[in-house]
């Protein structure tokens, strides 16, 4: 196990570094940048003239090419991280740092709530196959794999928070409160969060479910067609036990692949779910910063997101082998 962890990472250093060839290109044939974002109202006023810009690009690193840039930025990943983000003016180590955790909790809970939710609704859907039930459960996923994210965000918005006023329509605390740095004041205040993130959190696992369930159930519908669940029911054990005991560890198998992208691409949704619900997470720093060509932060956010998959792909394997003992991970 092992030596097979030390592979894996020695291998994953290949592929960030071929990411990171990739992200830095695409950021960088962005049709503007940095510079030209920040300074196109006073270029065009004729405050500052195009030999300005150029020295900007040159102190920002952008005046290069592709390739000289490149060479730069991992020059500088070397001796100085990932640098100074552009539009936050701060190291952007500290940038994500600091903000990532909202984004993070929201993930976490998210992919927990999936789980639970997808798994049991999967299989009930497989064993009553062709019912009422099943047909529900079909409807509810082309709903959640059809709708996008800023629509159903809206709607849940008129309905929950407009119409009946249950909760906040944005933000994580309540602007107009105040709250007393004693005990029970930091604890109204987490409340206060718990209830503004309720809505960014139903919105995700809404959203999420439908891929997830869909896996579970096709998945359960090939289980309970192999031999040994018609043996383990021609041994007259109940239905419970045959699906429960029998068909369920092994419907989990290939479920545990899907942990490798279920964190990374959560974490990619908040880009949009924070825009709409204006909470300031990583998500929404990083739109922020790739509408503005901040170059530092959206690769920092990348291979943030890159080595985020790396290990959820390491997990994933290890949770296999975990799940299903006949596959050894030692080559």
């Amino acid at each position: 196990m092992l030596k097979y962890i030390i592979k894996r990472i020695l291998i994953s250093v290949l592929i960030l570094f071929g990411v990171s060839v990739i992200l830095y290109s695409l950021v960088r044939m962005m049709p503007n940048d940095y510079i030209d974002n920040k300074f196109s109202s006073q270029l065009q006023q004729g405050f500052i003239t195009q030999d300005d810009v150029d020295k900007y690009k040159e102190l920002y690193g952008l005046s290069g090419g592709i390739f000289e840039g490149y060479c730069s930025w991992v020059g500088n990943l070397f001796t100085k991280g990932l640098g100074n983000s552009f539009l936050y003016e701060d190291p952007v180590v500290d940038v994500i740092g600091k903000n990532m955790w909202i984004s993070f909790a929201i993930a976490v809970i998210a992919t927990i709530l999936q789980f639970l939710i997808a798994i049991p609704l999967g299989i009930s859907s497989a064993t009553h196959q062709y019912t009422a039930r099943d047909y529900a459960v079909t409807i509810f996923t082309m709903m959640g794999l059809s709708l996008p994210t800023y629509f159903f965000a809206a709607i849940v918005i008129k309905i929950l928070s407009v119409d009946l006023d249950l909760f906040p329509i944005g933000g994580l605390i309540d602007p107009s409160a105040s709250y007393p740095e004693t005990f029970w004041g930091g604890l109204t205040q987490f409340f206060d969060i718990v209830h503004h993130l309720v809505l960014p959190i139903f919105v995700s696992v809404i959203l999420s479910l439908g891929g997830l369930m869909r896996y579970t159930r096709t998945n359960t519908l090939e289980v309970l067609n192999a031999d040994y669940i018609r043996t383990a029911r021609a041994k007259g054990l109940s239905e419970k036990t045959v699906i429960y005991k029998h068909a369920f560890r092994n419907t989990l198998i290939p479920l545990a692949t899907l942990l490798a992208g279920i964190l990374p691409s959560l974490f990619g949704g908040m880009m949009i779910t924070e825009q709409v619900f204006a909470i300031d997470g990583i998500g929404r720093l990083a739109y922020n910063a790739l509408r503005q060509g901040d170059v530092p932060f959206v690769m920092g956010y990348n291979l943030f997101l890159a080595i985020l998959t790396i290990i959820g792909t390491l997990f994933s394997d290890i949770m296999y082998s975990i799940v299903d003992p006949r596959v050894k991970l030692g080559k």
